[in-house]
């Protein structure tokens, strides 16, 4: 399970108990802007918060815990439209878990994918390094020696 910060609160609470938070402190414990969180709302990842007396938004502790995953699943390469489906099934309840799981599965396919793919980029850049150590050492004129240095077989499989 991956660690998870605690909320900080500092807003008030709800009338059943819960801490509600103002979009200046969820972009504070998400990183994320306030124009993000409000594309978010509009975009259909995130219900509309609700709001106070003054229609600003109040950000429950639910809210502030999707986000955090939306955001995880962002920065892995979800797409917008792949984290409003998952986030449409959560909202539906208990009887999607086995849909979230197959789409999060698949998902997690896709990160073990590209994480390979930057291993071989990180490898390359590693050989062409090592390349132009190697003929920094033998040439006096180490940019003209670099020209010819033989490039690795680019391709993917």
């Amino acid at each position: 399970m991956p660690p998870t910060l605690p909320l900080r609160a500092r807003s008030k609470s709800n009338t059943l108990g819960d801490m509600q938070f103002t979009i200046a402190e969820v972009a504070e414990q998400t990183g994320l802007t306030a124009h993000t969180l409000r594309y978010y709302e509009r975009a259909g990842l995130l219900d509309p918060p609700e709001r106070d007396w003054q229609g600003h938004r109040r950000y429950s502790e639910q809210d502030v815990r999707m986000l955090r995953l939306l955001t995880r699943l962002r920065a892995t390469g979800m797409s917008i439209a792949g984290m409003r489906h998952y986030a449409q099934l959560c909202r539906v309840g208990p009887a999607t878990f086995d849909e979230r799981r197959a789409l999060l599965e698949e998902h997690r396919r896709q990160v073990l994918r590209r994480m390979a793919e930057l291993r071989d980029d990180l490898a390359l850049i590693e050989y062409k390094i090592d390349a132009y150590y190697a003929a920094s050492a033998q040439a006096e004129d180490a940019p003209a020696a670099m020209v010819g240095l033989a490039e690795p077989d680019l391709a993917r499989p």
